[in-house]
């Protein structure tokens, strides 16, 4: 990989550390040792690991270069050894090689390499994040306050190097019915069991009013149910769970509203409302050097949830390696495509020049 090498073997040195969500330390201590290596002067704050171009300029535009450095459990299909970084025909094997460690190193090698550069025409900021697979509180959320003033930002995920310029939301909802308990042979009572399902069909069946030419409609699904206590007793409470996935045409509280309006009977309770539908303009400048460097590329919406979720600035989300790899058993990404990777950023970095 030439000049680059540094970056796979810090990835390999990353995918051989445990780093699951909350659990990041050790890798985070890598990651300040390897900018401290290069004259940088990272800081952290709490597992989160961050530092400012060298070469800054006041009133100019600054762009956040972000992904994260936790990872989820291995699955249990793994035939390898999730920890072990092996390279076997051009694939780096091991648990977060693909999500998102590519990118990460990938974003790490540009900031390193254009972060002093006097010719560029923006300020940058690289941050590599935690609990970013948990949507945590000390991750990029705890983060950001402690940051200069971001005017955008590019979220190192797998996108094969296409463009993902929105994203949906997400609200995790408890849904509950309340009836009234009873003998099941003798017909008593009113089944909250039945209650729910009557919701569960209105809300399977419901077509949210707003579509989204970038993201779809939004939309919910039913996954958990639990309802009673024994086969003759008639259930006077059930309870069930909704996963609610919210394009950009609304914000989580009306889509919420709006399914509250279809259900008869339950009360729906939303655990956060904080994980917003994100997105950035066909016409922004981040956009329009991506598509300068990479005419090839597809533009879509996301309906994996990132960072992007927590962050209230423009965002595109671009990184390589595939995102139907992550959390699967014998995670890998190409070197090749993190070489692609690195030589996307540098030119769109390079190429950007914001209005004015």
């Amino acid at each position: 990989m030439g000049k680059y090498r540094d970056y796979t073997e810090l990835l390999q040195q990353l995918i051989a550390t445990p780093s699951l969500s909350r659990e990041e330390e050790a890798t985070a201590a890598i990651l300040s040792s390897f900018l401290y290596e290069r004259g940088l002067r990272p800081e952290r704050h709490l597992n989160n690991v961050w530092t400012r171009s060298r070469h800054w300029v006041e009133g100019r535009s600054t762009v956040l270069l972000n992904s994260h450095h936790d990872t989820v459990k291995p699955a249990a299909g793994y035939t390898r050894d999730p920890y072990l970084a092996e390279v076997i025909d051009g694939k780096l094997y091991g648990l977060g090689s693909n999500d998102a460690g590519g990118a990460l190193v990938s974003l790490l090698a540009a900031f390193v390499e254009l972060e002093n550069d006097p010719d560029l025409s923006v300020n940058l900021v690289f941050a590599a994040t935690a609990e970013e697979e948990i949507s945590g509180p000390n991750g990029i959320a705890a983060l950001l306050p402690r940051l200069p003033r971001i005017d955008c930002g590019i979220v190192g995920e797998p996108t094969l190097l296409d463009l993902a310029v929105a994203e949906r939301g997400l609200v995790v909802i408890d849904g509950e019915t309340r009836g009234k308990s009873g003998h099941a042979a003798r017909k008593e009572g009113v089944n909250a069991l039945y209650l729910a399902v009557d919701d569960i069909a209105a809300i399977r069946d419901h077509d949210f009013a707003r579509p989204s030419e970038r993201l779809g409609p939004t939309s919910a699904a039913v996954t958990v149910i639990s309802a009673g206590t024994q086969h003759n007793v008639v259930p006077d409470r059930c309870s069930f769970v909704v996963d609610l996935r919210v394009n950009e045409a609304y914000t989580n509280e009306e889509a919420v509203a709006e399914l509250r309006g279809v259900c008869r009977h339950a009360t729906l309770t939303p655990r956060s409302l904080r994980l917003q539908s994100s997105g950035i303009g066909e016409d922004h400048f981040l956009v329009r050097a991506a598509r300068a460097v990479r005419p090839q590329a597809a533009t879509y919406g996301s309906p994996t949830l990132s960072d992007q979720a927590l962050m209230t600035f423009p965002t595109l989300k671009l990184g390589p390696g595939d995102s139907a790899r992550s959390h699967t058993a014998d995670e890998y990404i190409y070197i090749r495509e993190i070489e692609a990777g690195i030589r996307t950023y540098l030119d769109l970095l390079a190429a950007a020049a914001p209005a004015g």
